[in-house]
């Protein structure tokens, strides 16, 4: 029985990754056929650069977000991994697909406010998903990767100028209204990928170094009911032991966590942040009574 469970898992875990990839990477097409490329609005990276080819030569946008994507996936294939290199090539080709089948569909909104807002909302919400669920729908991420192995600049700003570059083509190709307009929903993309990734119930690491630590410990445990976990640490300045406290918590129990660190110590050090993810542990939160 066990051994039938330990096969399941991973079929369980693969069909999740599947699911969320494909709504994802619809999403993303809504978010292009539907609000932004009618109205000449564009994403960054290599998304961004199929629109205006597709654009110029009037060539269906998924030919060129599949093909254009293509070297990247096998540049991602050798050097990041098999696992993303496969699910963003299954991303990609669904994102392709999707545009090609909505491409006839009459966009919902020509307005120059809700177009950027809604298509950089969805837009943000789809990719989010695809980077949640291992995979990525742009090669550009591939590209600063590699690059910033050999040139001193992290990936995100290797990423940051492809997109100004990017963005700033839809100047020359469409208008400046249209390049503004695409920087507004890059923008607002960008964010909502944050809280999709990260979740709106986000969490927070908390170091707490305090001659009080056993009571703040105990304090955290019976008034937040969260676990906590003694750290040994040494004073730089004193080279005398100290106690820090470590624990995890939720974003809404911040403002708690403070004041019972400030009621008990108000002299201690406390240093608070964000984390993406939590697995295991004991973080799930005890009944407190």
């Amino acid at each position: 029985m066990p051994k039938h469970q330990h096969h399941k898992l991973p079929k369980l875990e693969m069909l999740r990754r599947i699911v969320f990839l494909t709504v994802g990477a619809v999403l993303v097409s809504v978010a292009l056929e539907i609000f932004l490329v009618p109205n000449k609005i564009i994403d960054g990276g290599i998304v961004g650069v199929s629109i205006i080819v597709a654009h110029l030569t009037d060539l269906p946008l998924g030919l060129f977000l599949f093909l254009l994507n293509l070297p990247f996936l096998i540049l991602g294939y050798k050097q990041i991994g098999k696992t993303f290199a496969l699910s963003t090539l299954y991303a990609v080709t669904i994102m392709s697909i999707g545009t090609t089948l909505l491409h006839p569909v009459a966009p919902l909104t020509y307005s120059t406010f809700l177009a950027p807002v809604v298509g950089g909302v969805i837009l943000g919400i789809g990719v989010g998903l695809v980077i949640r669920f291992g995979g990525s729908l742009d090669g550009t991420e591939i590209v600063a990767i590699l690059f910033s192995k050999k040139m001193p600049f992290s990936v995100g700003e290797v990423v940051m100028f492809i997109n100004l570059f990017i963005l700033g083509s839809a100047g020359f190709v469409f208008s400046w209204d249209s390049a503004m307009y695409s920087l507004i929903a890059y923008y607002i993309a960008f964010k909502m990928i944050d809280i999709t990734i990260e979740g709106f119930d986000e969490s927070k690491a908390v170091w707490i170094i305090s001659e009080e630590a056993k009571e703040i410990g105990d304090a955290i445990m019976s008034r937040l009911g969260r676990g906590v976990t003694y750290l040994h640490g040494e004073g730089g300045f004193t080279g005398g032991a100290k106690r820090v406290i470590f624990c995890v918590i939720t974003r809404l129990e911040e403002a708690k966590l403070k004041s019972i660190v400030h009621e008990l110590d108000p002299a201690s050090f406390l240093a608070v942040g964000n984390i993406h993810d939590v697995k295991g542990g004991r973080f799930k939160k005890r009944d407190i009574h």
